[in-house]
This record gives C-alpha cells, sequence and structure tokens, in this order.
C-alpha cells in the first residue's frame, strides 16, 4: 500500500498538468483567432479613417481660413448665445466589447480628468457610445442621459451626420452650452491617444499674417461669392459632420489596434506558459518512470 500510495502521487500530478496543458492550449487557440479578427477589422477601419481625415481636415481649414478672412461674420454655431438653463453637453465614445487592454480605461481617466477640470461638465448632459463606459460613469453617480449603441464598431455616416445635426439644432435654439467629444484619437499604428475635442462652439484659427517675401496679390482680402454669410450656412455644419465622424473612425481603428495587441500578448503569454507545463509534465512523467522503475527492480530483488 505505501508503494502504490507514493507511486499514485506523480501519476495525480501528471494528470493534472496535462489537463492544464489542454486548458491553456486551447486558450491560446481562441486568443489567436481573436487576434487574425482583429487586425483584419484594423485593416478596414483603418482605410476608412485615413481616407475621411483629410477631408475632415480640409473642411475644418478652410471653414478656419473663410471665419478669419471674412473678419466680423457672424454665424450661430460660432457665437451663439446660450439659454440660462443651457448645459455643456459631453459625448463619450467607448467599446462595445472587452478584450482590448488599456482602451476603455484611458478614455474613461480622460473623461474623469475633463470632468475634475469642468465642473460645468460633469453637471451638464453626459451621452454614452458603447457598454463598456456604462459602469464607470454609474459607479462615479454621473447621470446619463442618453446611451447610444446602435452605432456598433462600423458606424454609418448617416447614423453620425444625424447625432451630428441633433447637437448642432439643440445649440442653435441655446439649449446646450457646448458639445465636446471624449474619444481616442487615432495617431498612427504604435499610438493612439485619449483626446477631448471641442466641436461647438466652433472655433476658428487665427489668420496666419502675410509672410516677409509675401507678394501683394497674396496679402490681398478675399472676395467671396456667395456671401460669407451663406458659404459659413453651409460649409460649417458640413465640417462639424465630418469632424464628429472622424472622431468615431477614429475611435474604431484605435480599439481594433488596442484588442490585437492584447490578444498578441495573450497568445504569447499562453504560448510561454504551455512550454512551462510541458517541462513540468515531462520532469512528471520522468519522477513516474523512475519511481516504477525503482518499484519493479525492488520487488526483483526480493523474490530473489
Amino acid at each position: 500500500m505505501r508503494g502504490y500510495a507514493y507511486a499514485s502521487a506523480p501519476m495525480g500530478k501528471s494528470r493534472e498538468i496535462k489537463k492544464r496543458m489542454k486548458a491553456v492550449g486551447n486558450i491560446r487557440r481562441i486568443t489567436k483567432t481573436m487576434q487574425m479578427i482583429a487586425t483584419s477589422k484594423f485593416a478596414r477601419a483603418q482605410q476608412r479613417a485615413v481616407a475621411s481625415k483629410p477631408y475632415t481636415n480640409a473642411m475644418f481649414d478652410l471653414v478656419g481660413k473663410l471665419a478669419s478672412a471674412a473678419g466680423d461674420v457672424s454665424h450661430p454655431l460660432i457665437d451663439a448665445k446660450p439659454g440660462a438653463d443651457a448645459k455643456a453637453l459631453t459625448l463619450v465614445i467607448t467599446s462595445d466589447r472587452g478584450l482590448c487592454g488599456p482602451y476603455n480605461g484611458s478614455i474613461l481617466r480622460k473623461m474623469m480628468e475633463h470632468f475634475r477640470a469642468a465642473a460645468e461638465a460633469r453637471d451638464g448632459v453626459i451621452e454614452l457610445v458603447g457598454k463598456k463606459g456604462l459602469a464607470t460613469l454609474k459607479f462615479n453617480k454621473i447621470n446619463v442621459a442618453t446611451h447610444h449603441t446602435h452605432f456598433g464598431d462600423k458606424p454609418s455616416y448617416e447614423d453620425v451626420e444625424k447625432l451630428a445635426q441633433t447637437y448642432i439644432d439643440r445649440f442653435s435654439r441655446g439649449e446646450i452650452s457646448s458639445v465636446k467629444v471624449v474619444y481616442m484619437r487615432f495617431i498612427s499604428v504604435g499610438k493612439q491617444a485619449p483626446e477631448v475635442k471641442q466641436l461647438l462652439p466652433f472655433v476658428a484659427e487665427e489668420a496666419p499674417k502675410a509672410a516677409q517675401g509675401e507678394t501683394k496679390e497674396q496679402a490681398l482680402p478675399f472676395e467671396f461669392s456667395p456671401s460669407p454669410k451663406e458659404l459659413m450656412d453651409t460649409l460649417l455644419p458640413a465640417a462639424l459632420k465630418a469632424a464628429l465622424f472622424q472622431c468615431f473612425n477614429d475611435a474604431i481603428v484605435s480599439e481594433h489596434v488596442a484588442r490585437m495587441v492584447a490578444m498578441k500578448a495573450a497568445t504569447d503569454n499562453a504560448g510561454k506558459m504551455g512550454k512551462r507545463l510541458s517541462r513540468a509534465y515531462n520532469r512528471a512523467r520522468q519522477a513516474q518512470i523512475t519511481t516504477e522503475l525503482t518499484e519493479i527492480i525492488s520487488g526483483a530483488a526480493a523474490l530473489g
């Protein structure tokens, strides 16, 4: 009985290690598949984000130059006077699914920094995109006025345009004093940064001063046809809608990058753990074989 008890310990240990090896192997296959899916989605999302960025930048640059060159041009989306009860609106863009590393945590920390720096934002209207930020907002006792769940990981321009038009209408009527978006800005594959972007009121950059070598014709003021007011009525809403759509595209591609990196790290860790378990299993198996051989030799010696 003593010999059986002694031999059963390595046997039980090797079986346990074998089960763990199988579980780690299954996890590695799952994370590898998720990494490949995230890589595929990232490639498509990056194409959309990169393709729309030049248009968005050009629209904002054009509107900024128009507002600066027109001088005293006035527009409701630039200098609208909010009502007495108007509140700041903050749109927070998070993901619907997890397993994307520090993506949501970085956005939510940026959101809390923004709320601490601007009390009117915390007490204002909070709108949320995605499911992962809901628990944090509830934990911090921040009321969510609207939870947008229909955008998904491939938002259409039509849906974003409707949301942007809602903000434009509410701002023009004086119901809200400002619109800011907290999202993850996509800079490159290796760098993404959480950012608070102001959509409304639109802030035009100052017109650059004439360079020293600029000719007289280049320094002349612009002549507008149609009028600056008509141009602003068309270009400014289009620029704001494009900017909000760019925020969504940046958030989606950043999410896929974060998930791709997180799943690659998980796959690599599972591979390393599998190798360690394989070595431990071999040692346990060798100990078991040695014990069995010792028992056989001892039994043979006892018999004579």
